[in-house]
């Protein structure tokens, strides 16, 4: 399972699933698409935002998981 942890690049992070940005987004950090932003881990931008960031990690990984699981369970119905 992928997972993001609250070190990990945000250009890292939206190369593992662009719908992270939906919920980045979501949460009030508007600047994703920046390119200064791509450089910094989820931590750093989230105390810019004064974010919680280990909030916005269960939720990202949570999101994630669910999205996977939804996947392997389309897969399954196609076999």
């Amino acid at each position: 399972m992928t997972r993001v942890t609250k070190d990990m690049l945000i250009g890292d992070m939206l190369k593992i699933d662009i719908t992270i940005a939906a919920i980045l987004m979501a949460s009030g950090m508007h600047c994703v698409g920046c390119p200064a932003s791509q450089g910094e881990t989820l931590e750093e931008a989230s105390l810019v935002h004064g974010m919680d960031v280990d909030e916005l990690v269960t939720e990202i990984n949570e999101y994630l998981e669910k999205k996977e699981q939804q996947q392997a369970e389309a897969a399954a119905e196609e076999n």
